[in-house]
């Protein structure tokens, strides 16, 4: 047979359908082979992988479980420390309103000690006006008596031209002094 490139591939083509036979049609052999391969292989992954593998398993499990375990744990703990943050959030509010109200009630205790004292003070600054007043009115008006007294005396002695002795000075005086009103000066009628 001549080689040509047409030969080539058809003597491919035909030992590839031997082989292609042969894996579609396994032997009995094959089989048996096949079954003691997978059989040795399973036994040794049995004996040596398995054991290892399960172990790291549970190894893993018993991480998962724990760490579960913990978090659970720590989420209770989460939740208690919520809880009481939340109870001294409310007593602070009620602190806060406590010490709100004890504030205005101290405001308003010292605005009305404030008002009372300043309305005492007040009451005694208008006395104590009033009292100098009344001296100051008092004063003048033994001062308006000595000038009247003395205008008198003087105003007698130059209509008469002469000297009065001091029992006519008294008595002129007394006389003069009667008939002014000094009620209206000195503020009788106002305090009546």
């Amino acid at each position: 047979m001549i080689l040509t490139p047409n030969n080539l591939v058809i003597a491919a083509a035909e030992s590839s359908s031997d082989q292609g036979t042969f894996l579609v049609t396994p032997g009995l052999g094959l089989m048996i082979w096949t079954l003691i391969a997978f059989g040795v292989t399973m036994w040794v992954l049995g004996k040596f992988a398995l054991p290892r593998i399960r172990e790291a398993l549970d190894k893993r499990q018993l991480a998962i479980d724990e760490s579960i375990d913990a978090a659970e744990r720590t989420r209770i703990e989460a939740d208690g420390i919520l809880a009481e943050y939340r109870q001294r959030l409310t007593e602070a509010r009620v602190q806060a309103e406590e010490i709100t109200a004890r504030a205005r009630k101290s405001a308003e205790a010292a605005e009305t000690a404030g008002s009372e004292l300043g309305r005492v003070k007040r009451e005694e600054m208008l006395e104590q006006t009033r009292r100098d007043i009344d001296a100051e009115t008092r004063r003048a008006i033994q001062e308006i008596r000595k000038e009247v007294a003395d205008l008198t005396v003087l105003a007698t002695e130059k209509v008469t031209r002469k000297t009065l002795s001091a029992e006519d000075q008294q008595r002129l005086v007394e006389e003069a002094l009667s008939e002014l009103d000094f009620t209206q000066l000195s503020g009788t009628e106002r305090n009546n």
